[in-house]
């Protein structure tokens, strides 16, 4: 049954109903202990029983935990109230990706400054040994002030000795063969079910730059399979529109189908604001 409003979880009131996906409910509630509002996720009544379901969502809040940065959204406290698991972290204000998107495409500008962001919160994660293996639309908060932060580490790849995160408990197992993603974001190698790394975030970064900046996925088949074949065998569309040859070779080179001939670190002057948004470069 949905939480409602005046309910308590632990120390915390619920406030109002933010949203609902696949891994649970979302809501807005108050931590009375510092005065302050937060972001609830609760885990679905019908999985809080489901070893493996439980297994991802305390595998994302450690993995999120392990992480600080203003690009990924911060974890403050996970916790259990009868037969009801949540996790707390701050409360965003704005929209996702996905929602922006659906108004159009974005500026070359804005696309490339966002661009920079999500690389400097996927260097963070990467830095811990974490591959987030989901990055879209969906996963990414533009909040009111222009800031994008990550979301959903519930499918990520936790590497042992990744330092903040517990190295045992943090792992994620996936057995070879397994695919996991989202279809038309997933990197060639997440298609064929083999392991991903940095470069399969990368890959998926492409992907949501294309998207932003041309308003349309750059792989899409009428059926899942036709996409997947279209991220193993064919390029993204040419841009319906001009944008700064530096953007579009970037794009480009997150996009290889072969991990070894993309970028190998989201830590990358490429994506600097200097290379790509230049003013002498601007084209409408």
């Amino acid at each position: 049954m949905p939480l409602q409003p005046g309910d308590k979880l632990g120390p915390y009131e619920i406030l109002a109903p933010i949203g609902s996906g696949g891994m649970g409910e979302v809501y807005r509630a108050r931590d009375p202990r510092l005065a302050r509002q937060v972001a609830i996720k609760v885990l679905p009544a019908g999985l809080a029983n489901d070893p493996q379901a439980l297994a991802r969502f305390e595998r994302e809040a450690k993995a999120v935990a392990a992480l600080s940065h203003p690009n990924i959204l911060a974890i403050f406290d996970i916790g259990a109230e009868k037969d009801v698991v949540f996790v707390v972290t701050e409360l965003l204000e704005g929209e996702n990706l996905r929602a922006a998107l659906a108004r159009g495409a974005l500026t070359w500008t804005k696309t490339a400054e966002m661009g920079a962001t999500l690389a400097e919160g996927l260097a963070a994660a990467h830095s811990k040994n974490i591959v987030h293996r989901d990055l879209k639309p969906e996963n990414i908060f533009v909040t009111t002030d222009g800031r994008a932060k990550i979301l959903d580490f519930g499918l990520a790849k936790v590497s042992h000795g990744s330092g903040g995160a517990d190295s045992n408990t943090a792992v994620t197992q996936t057995e070879a063969g397994t695919i996991l993603g989202t279809v038309g974001y997933m990197s060639p190698e997440q298609v064929r079910g083999a392991t991903a790394s940095p470069a399969s975030d990368l890959f998926s970064l492409g992907c949501v730059l294309y998207e932003m900046v041309s308003g349309r996925r750059a792989f899409q088949g009428q059926t899942a399979a036709e996409t997947m074949t279209s991220i193993l065998r064919d390029p993204p569309p040419a841009a319906s529109r001009e944008i700064p040859s530096e953007l579009e070779r970037l794009i480009s080179h997150c996009l290889e189908k072969q991990p070894e001939q993309r970028f190998q670190s989201a830590r990358l002057q490429q994506f600097a604001k200097n290379d790509v948004t230049h003013p002498e470069s601007e084209r409408r």
